[in-house]
């Protein structure tokens, strides 16, 4: 494609050469550019693609966009003399190149994007199950895993990088999709990762502390997530949790089309909580009683974001109800194993002082004081260090027992993270607290203190099949360790 092709979309500043130039491929990265690709060089956290400009040159890019062309004298070194464009914000251009040379796939998608702090993965992967189950091809894009429809494909990333990104958009489209629904991390509408996307419809879920290690405040977090809804275009619809003290914030601003769901208010769409246990919960969605094989709170509103999403889509309200009735819980999110000594342990990804509380409070919603709760939890390491000691509160104060441990340490020391747990603790939360560095051990400690009717909640890795430690991912899944330690009990 003709390099002048591409950048139609975008408010060019200034060219150096003739953009009549074939392109043979995009990138941002200078390690993977090859000859006649264009190179984006695009402003990041902690690198700056303007510093890999020469090198990407030398490696053959025909056409080179940026903030601030080098200088003459610098141009002129470079062999293969790249066309320049320049540009205000070469991160938003990325995607809208991007886009252009994959013929704008999220046109010929349905897409639908969820952002918040809790529950992002949830509701796009029941979007994604709903959707097949109702006979359509379907994308998804989330922590846990992305889909081609049937295909999986491993990532890394709650949002990929562009050009993973608008590369899985368009095999979408090649295999026939018609609808995709995606995780919008916060990083991802800040660093512009979505820009070139034309979404038809955007969900929020919630806000609560989490990533200030990255926005520094909450007011700048939310600011990222409703940024999202700022820039939804007038044909799509924008769907929040007006239960949340941000949730009407997101709809300020946004052209699309304002919808609500709520368990506490008047909403588009009302539900209520009727009975609830470990199987699952009953539920009044907009006066209609369906069962569901979710537990909690926080779930109800998962479900009520699903349904709401699916009727806003054209969806027959009854046919959402017969599905929602049929689907399972997310790998990792409030997973349930039961023991053979009669207690039942839960494994969930909670690793936001929120989250936790929701996990922990849905529990003790079912147990209805006939069982212990005990707590195994542990927080990231190179993450918001604030959040420690509120987690570790939280925990002490909704569980009887609480035991601490190695989350993904990262290149911190897991006992420093542990400390700053402790921090939280007043001697009367210590008494039942124990510090067990391993996470093995932590976990095995729990299964043996744990009695009939009892509740193990192994919380904040939920998915994650490995641990983290000095840059080196071990495999480690909790799922696996409970199942490993029950058939020992069966024995």
């Amino acid at each position: 494609m003709e390099l002048k092709e591409l950048i139609r979309p975008l408010e060019v500043l200034e060219i150096v050469g003739d953009a009549s130039v074939e392109i043979a491929g995009i990138q941002s990265d200078s390690r993977k550019v090859e000859k006649g690709f264009l190179f984006v060089a695009v402003r990041g956290v902690s690198v700056d693609g303007h510093a890999y400009i020469e090198g990407a040159a030398g490696k053959g890019a025909a056409a080179i966009i940026c903030e601030e062309i080098p200088s003459d004298e610098n141009i002129h070194t470079f062999g293969n003399n790249p066309v320049f464009i320049r540009v205000k914000d070469s991160a938003e251009a990325l995607g809208k190149v991007l886009s252009a040379w994959y013929e704008n796939p999220s046109d010929n998608l349905i897409l639908v994007g969820v952002t918040g702090t809790n529950g992002k993965t949830t509701i796009a992967t029941l979007l994604y199950e709903m959707f097949r189950k109702m006979g359509h091809k379907v994308g998804l894009l989330s922590t846990v895993c992305n889909y081609i429809d049937g295909e999986a494909i491993p990532t890394d990333h709650t949002t990929p990088d562009p050009v993973t990104l608008h590369s899985l958009m368009a095999r979408m489209v090649e295999a026939g999709c018609e609808y995709a629904f995606m995780e919008v991390s916060s990083h991802s509408i800040d660093q512009k990762r979505i820009s070139g996307l034309s979404f038809d419809g955007g969900i929020f879920t919630n806000l609560t502390r989490d990533h200030l290690d990255y926005h520094k405040t909450v007011e700048n977090y939310l600011k990222a997530k409703k940024k999202f809804f700022d820039d939804l275009p007038a044909s799509a619809f924008a769907l929040t949790n007006a239960d949340d003290k941000s949730g009407l914030v997101m709809l300020q601003n946004t052209a699309a089309k304002k919808l609500t769901y709520s368990l506490r208010m008047l909403a588009d769409f009302k539900g209520k909580i009727l009975e609830s246990h470990f199987e699952g919960t009953e539920m009044l969605i907009n006066g209609r009683e369906v069962m569901t094989r979710f537990v909690g709170r926080f779930n109800a509103y998962n479900l009520l974001a699903v349904y709401g999403a699916a009727v806003s889509l054209g969806k027959d309200p009854e046919e959402v109800l017969v599905v929602l009735s049929d689907l399972h819980s997310v790998s990792g999110r409030f997973q349930t194993i039961q023991s053979p000594a009669g207690y039942t342990a839960i494994v969930d990804y909670a690793h936001t002082p929120d989250a936790l509380v929701n996990v922990l409070n849905s529990i003790h919603e079912v147990l209805d004081g006939s069982g212990r709760v005990i707590t195994v939890v542990g927080c990231g390491g190179n993450r918001d260090k604030g959040k420690r000691p509120i987690m570790a509160k939280e925990a002490s104060r909704l569980s009887d027992q609480l035991i601490l441990t190695s989350d993904n340490p990262r290149f911190e020391e897991p006992d420093e993270i542990i400390r700053d747990m402790v921090a939280g603790l007043n001697a009367a939360d210590m008494e039942h607290t124990l510090c067990i560095t391993d996470r093995t051990q932590a976990i095995k400690t729990a299964t043996m203190l744990a009695k009939k009717g009892d509740v193990i909640l192994v919380a904040g890795k939920g998915h994650e099949d490995y641990q983290e430690i000095k840059g080196v991912k071990h495999h480690f899944d909790d799922r696996e360790k409970l199942r490993e330690i029950f058939a020992t009990q069966q024995q």
